[in-house]
């Protein structure tokens, strides 16, 4: 059985159903949450302090910052709100300066900010393209860097990196969006795979496309397109669900989505030459439509 165990572990084998470790306390512990003052971000931050953690709360929106603070502070969870554009190496910094003089090390780090933009890729504005990998790729990569130290010093950590499915294929008009969330996917099993045996760990959450809050939900608003049956939706409270599951489980990945998404991008993965034909038939519609309704916007402009 200790055998088997180690294979598992060492495999990092899917199913950790196989061999499921104990589940981890999270109550007190200390987590940071990027981009918590809108959309999934609310959702991550509400899921944590049913834990009891602590809770220190990142984006640059100052006033519904604040106002998710003092949400959850009457809900008897010490939750702290510090604005800041985690994109920016010395903001990212102070960031973390600040969060450790208020609330103490960091325990669980959630890369959760994240930004999109549906265009024809060579259209596309070169400043654009660079602020989507600073914020989605960079900026978890910076952040990660700076609280691993203490992390490894404290042999306890987790770093959560909120992906997409969307890093799983190439979305058409979605260039840039889903190479970076392909990259962060990566980034979160290569440091689960280097930092194996210090009792620091990393994840990656994958969401489909989430209604109610978030990127696709402001494209849906825009232009009234929706994906097709075989992907679904999900919603935000089950990416909040996902990511406490992934700390306590100690999973390396987690794909939010209804079952037949899942099988979908399984098989495209089989089978890689057939994935950008999935990808086309099943999301083309979608990015698409709100590339031209972007376009239209900015022609107006």
């Amino acid at each position: 059985m200790r055998r088997l165990r180690f294979i598992c572990y060492s495999l990092d084998f899917p199913a950790r159903l196989v061999y499921p470790g104990p589940m981890r306390e999270l109550s007190g512990l200390t987590a940071l949450v990027t981009g918590a003052s809108r959309g999934v971000g609310v959702y991550i931050a509400r899921a944590l302090a049913k834990e009891k953690m602590q809770l220190a709360l990142a984006a640059r929106s100052a006033a519904e910052l604040n106002a998710l603070a003092a949400e959850l502070s009457g809900q008897g969870v010490r939750a702290r709100a510090f604005v800041a554009d985690v994109a920016a190496a010395d903001s990212a910094a102070e960031l973390l300066e600040r969060v450790g003089r208020e609330l103490g090390p960091i325990d669980v780090l959630v890369n959760n900010a994240g930004i999109e933009q549906s265009s024809v890729f060579h259209e596309t504005p070169l400043a654009d393209l660079e602020r989507m990998i600073a914020v989605n790729l960079v900026a978890p990569m910076r952040l990660s860097r700076l609280v691993l130290p203490g992390m490894l010093e404290r042999r306890r950590g987790h770093v959560v990196c909120i992906a997409s499915l969307a890093g799983k294929f190439g979305p058409a008009f979605q260039v840039a969006y889903g190479a970076s969330k392909a990259g962060l996917i990566e980034f979160a099993h290569a440091l689960r795979s280097e930092y194996l045996g210090t009792g620091v760990s990393a994840s990656a959450v994958c969401p489909g496309f989430i209604t109610e809050a978030g990127m696709y939900q402001r494209m849906l608003e825009r232009t009234g397109a929706r994906p097709s049956p075989l992907l679904g939706t999900t919603t935000p409270q089950a990416v909040a669900k996902a990511v406490v599951r992934v700390v306590k489980r100690d999973l390396a990945e987690v794909a939010v989505s209804p079952g037949p998404a899942r099988l979908t991008f399984a098989f495209a993965q089989l089978f890689p030459n057939l994935a950008v034909g999935v990808a086309r038939s099943l999301t083309n519609d979608v990015f698409r439509k709100d590339a031209e309704a972007r376009r239209h916007e900015t022609g107006r402009q």
